[in-house]
């Protein structure tokens, strides 16, 4: 699913991409009222995790505007402020659940699922599963095969391979990789990546006939069932 998160708090923000990346969700990052409004007036999201407490619009009046335009995106609101009293002012400004801070990670993917499943916004086929040639991810189960093989991955090497699936058939450069798989904006001058797709490689192409992921020298690399 395609996620938006509002939040000014770089630890909390970081922390809850990190999740979302890892539960196979595309989480795109604002972190302030003005550039969330913005974003979530002008794309299009399956949901919204919107702090309330924002430099600029904040979290409720983010929300009471939306709702005010027909937007009606399922909204999950973070607050440190866990009153009753709070909850209810969240609630009747139009989110559609609240979560109080500090959280746990599988408790907040958990309620996503939730107010997607109630408002027809996930879908389960097209968001949970890819498949390349014979090669299957599946994102809910965490589950990788090839002809029916199941494949043993590592958290990362899964993460580089959904990155090289979902781009199957286009170069994906050591730049792309770096900044969507390992959140790098900036290059270590490391071997990371050779060794993370050696590994992949080891694991996916080694005892079939036909190869998937192929480097492109001098750009970076590229997943494909065709020869080129």
């Amino acid at each position: 699913m395609r996620i938006l998160v509002i939040e000014d708090d770089n630890d909390v923000a970081d922390y809850i991409v990190k999740a979302l990346k890892e539960a196979g969700h595309n989480p795109s990052r604002a972190d302030n009222g003005k550039d969330g409004l913005f974003l979530a007036t002008t794309e299009e999201f399956d949901a919204l995790v919107v702090d309330r407490m924002l430099p600029g619009p904040d979290g409720l009046t983010i929300i009471r505007t939306l709702r005010a335009s027909g937007n009606d995106t399922p909204a999950l609101i973070l607050s440190a402020l866990g009153e009753v009293n709070d909850r209810v002012k969240g609630l009747k400004a139009g989110g559609d659940d609240y979560l109080t801070k500090p959280f746990a990670a599988s408790e907040l993917l958990a309620r996503l699922e939730a107010l997607t499943r109630r408002t027809g916004k996930s879908n389960i086929t097209a968001e949970t599963l890819i498949a390349v040639g014979d090669l299957e991810m599946n994102l809910l189960a965490r589950r990788v095969t090839r002809d029916g093989t199941e494949i043993d991955l590592q958290p990362r090497e899964f993460q580089l391979l959904e990155f090289l699936m979902r781009n199957a058939g286009s170069v994906v450069t050591r730049t792309m990789l770096l900044e969507n798989v390992w959140d790098y904006h900036f290059d270590p001058q490391t071997n990371v990546i050779d060794v993370h797709v050696s590994r992949l490689r080891q694991k996916i192409d080694k005892d079939f006939d036909t190869a998937l992921i192929h480097t492109v020298r001098g750009a970076g690399y590229v997943l494909r069932d065709t020869p080129p």
